[in-house]
């Protein structure tokens, strides 16, 4: 039993990773802290969620600061997204490097995003302790969004948000 249990996890994960995927393109939009569109060398425009992090939405405090920060590190850059999944509104959703600097670890060291802890079990082990250990420096030295006491998360915001 045990055996067969072992068999169908590595099968598994050799599925999930027969799909993995690297976009190479220039970044042409930043929709918000944790959104890009990347436009690939045949002009196809991609709509790109980072992984492992939730970001403030536009109409919450911060979500204004985490845009900018996202845009100054990826706009009008080439960027590269290794990717292995869509999401349920069909963006790519995956890691997103600029010269191989993680953008997703910048949004959490500067304070302006969450580890989106719901997904978590799907970066690597060494990316979670990385993420996680990332957000907690940032909330200890309360830069960004940690300034504040106690921020809103982004899915709570949009839970309160939803009528």
């Amino acid at each position: 039993m045990r055996f067969a249990y072992g068999v169908a996890l590595i099968l598994s994960c050799v599925a999930q990773n027969l799909h993995a995927d690297t976009l190479v393109g220039r970044c042409v939009a930043v929709f918000d802290g944790d959104t890009i569109v990347v436009r690939d060398p045949h002009r196809k425009r991609h709509e790109v969620r980072l992984q492992g992090i939730d970001a403030p939405e536009k109409g919450q405090r911060y979500g204004s600061v985490s845009k900018s920060n996202l845009s100054a590190l990826v706009y009008q850059k080439q960027v590269a997204v290794d990717w292995d999944k869509h999401d349920r509104y069909g963006r790519l959703v995956g890691r997103v490097t600029i010269n191989g600097a993680d953008a997703s670890l910048s949004q959490l060291e500067t304070g302006l995003a969450w580890v989106y802890r719901e997904y978590l079990d799907e970066l690597p082990l060494s990316d979670r302790r990385l993420f996680l250990q990332a957000e907690s420096t940032a909330q200890h030295k309360r830069l960004g969004l940690w300034h504040d006491r106690h921020p809103t998360p982004p899915w709570v915001w949009r839970h309160r948000a939803i009528p």
